[in-house]
């Protein structure tokens, strides 16, 4: 069996450099979906669009991630995680390029696409760079800490970005934002970062990752669609149950085949472990949270208290502050106290902000009834993504780290598109159920049609938050089962996975 080449040793200012680069492009990627979310009635303006397509421009861009990711990472560790890591950026920034010079709405969700795939290179290339690179308990602990506070703080601070820009500029320069980034990170990558890759040949598991594409993308593309369908009809639309039933059979297949084939693209080894396994699951529940939450709270502000979409974005941003304040402070505690306690609380905290936003009303209450949760989810996301990234690529031997980093992203994206599809739902039927005893207001909606009163859309946003308060609750039963180990314990599993045992 082919053992992975020895990562060479890079002074210590060219290592936190690379965490600098892998900390950037983790930015882009996360924030490419909030940021575009504030300019779709723009786009939809400027380029006539059917009101049926502009959620594909979210939509294909999390079709092309979500399907692709497992196979970027495998693509990383064979292929070369720096190389890869270059090339997903390069991608990323020319098909950004392009989708901001669109003129059709085909042109735009054709590009978006194209940026979802060069994502899912780029996106577990820098987490597998930054796995093999700090391998020093507290160097990974500050590593993981920037991981969790650019991942948890992304969606807030592309709601920011997203209305500065439509605001102030044009909605294209929100597509356009990534080129300049993007070459100040290559060239950095270029200068600072050391290659790494799997030893051996490469072997590639086809089926596995035809599989995987095809499962993964029915899966994503049935919740997307019952997530854009009006109502509770996405939940009987043919097409959304038949894709689902699809990327269900695909991926128990794909299960099937992994377990069999002498190299698969995903070795069930990794998933296998109970705190790797549980630290995915985990993952998943917290993207089907944070979408929501994220996604609601935004609707919040902008339809029943009138904000505009820059307004919104300055007004999520406490919480991308409390996020990388806490990160830095966790980071720095994680190492004497083990990841669990860190993960108990975080929950903790992170439901107590969920079921207190069932304080907000139509009136204008931000400071008192918005902005304390804004405080409390960001403390608990901190406490939760640096110590919940560490249990769950810790130990995994780095000839994997491409596919392992890359199973963590498809947790969360999974996770998101399932969680947004579910929690939707239960909003719309709140929504209606409260239409239905108090009517409809006099004020008109873009298509002409009445509006609900704001308490109608009131009473659906407190079912979504119930429901966010219920799916948190099941992560934390999750780690408090599955996730049963000490940092000394993480020590001596990474050590094996190294081989210095």
């Amino acid at each position: 069996m082919s053992q992975t080449a020895p990562v060479a040793t890079a002074p210590d200012r060219s290592r936190w450099i690379t965490l600098g680069i892998i900390a950037a492009a983790q930015l882009m990627v996360v924030l490419d979906v909030s940021i575009v979310n504030v300019s779709l009635p723009h786009m939809q303006a400027s380029l006539e669009m059917d009101a049926a397509h502009v959620q594909w421009v979210v939509t294909a861009y999390t079709l092309a991630f979500g399907s692709l990711l497992l196979i970027g990472g495998r693509v990383a560790d064979f292929w070369g995680r720096k190389r890869t890591f270059l090339v997903g950026l390069a991608g990323f920034a020319t098909v950004s390029l392009i989708a901001g010079l669109a003129q059709t709405d085909l042109w735009l969700i054709l590009a978006r696409g194209a940026q979802g795939m060069f994502g899912a290179m780029l996106a577990p290339a820098a987490l597998s760079i930054m796995t093999v690179t700090f391998t020093e308990p507290k160097e990974r602990a500050a590593a993981f800490g920037v991981f969790g506070a650019v991942s948890g703080s992304g969606a807030a601070i592309g709601l920011l970005l997203g209305g500065f820009l439509t605001d102030v500029l044009d909605w294209r320069w929100v597509l356009w934002v990534n080129v300049p980034i993007a070459i100040v990170v290559g060239l950095a990558a270029v200068l600072n970062m050391k290659e790494s890759r799997r030893d051996g040949k490469a072997q590639w598991d086809i089926a596995g990752v035809v599989l995987a594409a095809t499962g993964l993308f029915s899966l994503v593309f049935g919740f997307s669609r019952i997530g854009e369908t009006e109502g509770t009809e996405g939940w009987t639309d043919p097409l959304a149950l038949g894709s689902l039933a699809l990327g269900v059979v695909l991926l128990i297949a794909f299960f099937v085949v992994e377990a069999r084939v002498p190299a698969p693209m995903l070795p069930l080894r990794i998933v296998l472990d109970r705190v790797r396994g549980g630290s995915y699951l985990v993952f998943f529940f917290l993207g089907a949270g944070l979408f929501t939450v994220f996604l609601t709270l935004s609707f919040y502000l902008q339809t029943v208290l009138g904000y505009t979409a820059l307004e919104t974005g300055v007004h999520m941003v406490p919480n991308a502050i409390m996020i990388i304040l806490t990160s830095g402070l966790v980071s720095r505690l994680v190492p004497r106290f083990g990841p669990r306690p860190f993960i108990m609380v975080g929950f903790a905290l992170a439901i107590t902000a969920v079921l207190l936003y069932l304080r907000i009303t139509p009136e204008d209450q931000y400071w008192t009834h918005v902005f304390p949760s804004l405080v409390l989810f960001g403390m608990g996301m901190a406490c939760i993504f640096m110590p919940i990234s560490q249990t769950a690529l810790t130990g995994i031997e780095p000839r994997d780290a491409g596919v392992g980093s890359a199973l963590l992203n498809t947790a969360q994206q999974v996770g998101g598109s399932i969680g947004l599809a579910i929690l939707t739902t239960v909003q719309i039927q709140a929504r209606q159920a409260s239409v239905d005893e108090i009517g409809l207001s006099s004020a008109v909606g873009p298509a002409g049609n009445p509006l609900p009163f704001p308490e109608s859309f009131i009473a659906g946003y407190h079912a979504g938050f119930i429901g966010v308060a219920v799916v948190m609750a099941l992560g934390l039963i999750t780690a408090f089962v599955l996730i049963r180990v000490t940092e000394r314990e993480l020590e001596e599993r990474e050590d094996e996975a190294i081989g210095l045992h």
